[in-house]
């Protein structure tokens, strides 16, 4: 496919009074209405300038990214693909669909791009049931000689549903980083798929390749799946694509949490997914800072069976969040995202080598992308005893399971820290240093409560009397000296 969007070094600096002016006109309106919701997004927007978001799926997206996202594209339905509309009328949604896989295609080097999903995990539904379509579905019809589901009898469609139905997955095992959707049982991958997965080296809880690949050559999945929701280490998609090609797997990538790494060009050569991978998934809020969304990029060899997505899983697209997308990958082909990106690894591994330098515990030891996993046992504490007593002072986390977690998924021994959001307003080592010691402060002077039944409690526990207080005026200066949105004033 031919872009036809020209490389962007700059865009135009905000009018913030313009912003203002126009974000004070939407919420009279909204108020006018329903005063509720209008005070509960002007109350969002306070806490968030309030708090300290350590969450590493969260950002801030631009205002121009959330103005575009509120329009009159919203109310017009656009089931199908590009030129290929199961509604008439739908030029302009056409347009806003095709810009937005432009600009995915330039920024990612992808030789294709789909815009639709709603979300991450929609975007991966996508791509299992493309790469289905494309290894299982397609061959058994050009056996048949048939070109579609519709032309098969009752008889052939139960064998192709049963043949569907046992196909495998090989992904990261959740406590090791891995997301839900690899496979997790309790969600749809793992009801899809005969799944297995993959963990860590229990020493240094890194990746072992060579044990990877031992398990695919056992297991011949027909997915291999690489990517990770909270592995704080990169990844050589090289090595992964020659398991795959190894043992005939298609190889998946979903990058939903490094998006922005890669666009921002931190992440090059073995460790880009995109030229290695067949399916790229990814969102386009969390490191890529744009609206709440999904991608798809896939080789020229997968397009057919991506553009599949709706009917094949999605309804009608969110046209409205398809324009915001655009914007946003527009913005995120800049020099300044470049400089952004960087400064999220770089905030990263000084806030991890801060931590460590005040005795906490991080699996893997550190990290070189854009999250650090905490470690809280070491505070005799659990996941949900850190993440509640850090969120009473004032400190945006999410408990998370560490490797061989003891706490299970629910409880964890972890928490999960990430970068991208703070460096959007501007902070940088310096900042990062005294939130590590905020945070360190915060978990040393918490105690576990022991449980009415003489166990030790998973989720009770104190917090020193004047901690929070005194977290929260700290957190106050730095958040005062790198505000949100600056200028714009509801």
């Amino acid at each position: 496919m031919t872009d036809t969007v020209a490389p962007i070094d700059s865009l135009p600096p905000l009018d913030v009074e313009a912003a203002t002016q126009a974000y004070r006109t939407i919420l009279q309106i909204t108020g006018s209405v329903e005063p509720r919701i209008a005070e509960a997004i002007r109350s969002e927007l306070t806490d968030q300038r309030n708090s300290l978001k350590l969450i590493a799926s969260e950002n801030y997206a631009s205002i121009p990214t959330l103005l575009t996202m509120g329009n009159w594209l919203s109310d017009k339905y656009a089931e199908g693909t590009i030129g290929h509309r199961f509604y008439a009328g739908c030029q302009n949604v056409d347009t806003v669909e095709s810009v937005a896989a432009e600009h995915a295609r330039a920024l990612f080097g992808a030789e294709y791009a789909y815009a639709q999903p709603h979300s991450g995990i929609d975007a991966n539904l996508t791509a299992f049931w493309a790469i289905l379509a494309h290894r299982v579905e397609q061959p058994a019809l050009a056996e048949l000689g048939k070109k579609n589901v519709n032309e098969l009898d009752e008889d052939a469609w139960e064998t192709l549903r049963k043949t569907f139905g046992e196909q495998r997955m090989l992904g990261m095992s959740l406590d090791a980083g891995g997301h839900l959707t690899h496979g997790f049982r309790p969600n749809i991958s793992g009801k899809m798929f005969h799944q297995r997965s993959y963990g860590t080296d229990p020493e240094t809880q890194l990746l072992d390749y060579d044990k990877v690949a031992a398990m695919a050559k056992e297991f011949k999945p027909l997915v291999l799946i690489a990517g990770y929701s909270a592995y704080p280490r990169r990844v050589n998609f090289a090595k992964m694509r020659e398991i795959a090609d190894s043992v005939g797997a298609t190889f998946m990538v979903d990058m939903a949490h490094f998006a922005g790494l890669v666009a921002g060009k931190v992440f090059t050569g073995d460790e880009d997914p995109v030229p290695h991978a067949h399916v790229v998934t990814t969102t386009t809020h969390k490191s890529l800072r744009g609206p709440r969304g999904g991608l798809v990029l896939a080789t020229e060899e997968y397009a057919p069976s991506v553009d599949r997505g709706c009917p094949l899983v999605l309804g009608g697209p969110l046209s409205n969040m398809m324009a915001a997308k655009a914007v946003a990958l527009a913005e995120a082909r800049t020099a300044d995202f470049r400089t952004y990106a960087q400064q999220v690894a770089d905030n990263a591994k000084s806030f991890a080598e801060s931590l460590s330098r005040r005795g906490a515990k991080l699996v893997t030891g550190g990290t070189d992308n854009h999250l650090v996993l905490l470690d809280v046992s070491g505070f005799g504490l659990t996941g949900r005893q850190g993440e509640s007593a850090l969120l009473d002072a004032g400190v945006v986390t999410n408990r998370n399971a560490v490797p061989n977690d003891p706490n299970g998924a629910w409880y964890t021994s972890g928490v999960r820290l990430g970068t991208p959001a703070l460096t959007s307003r501007g902070f940088g080592p310096d900042d990062f240093d005294a939130v590590a010691d905020m945070i360190v402060d915060v978990l040393s002077n918490t105690t576990p409560v022991t449980a009415s039944t003489g166990k030790p409690g998973k989720a009770k526990y104190t917090l020193a009397e004047g901690v929070a207080e005194k977290t929260k005026a700290r957190s106050a200066e730095l958040l005062e000296a790198n505000p949100l949105y600056p200028g714009l004033e509801l």
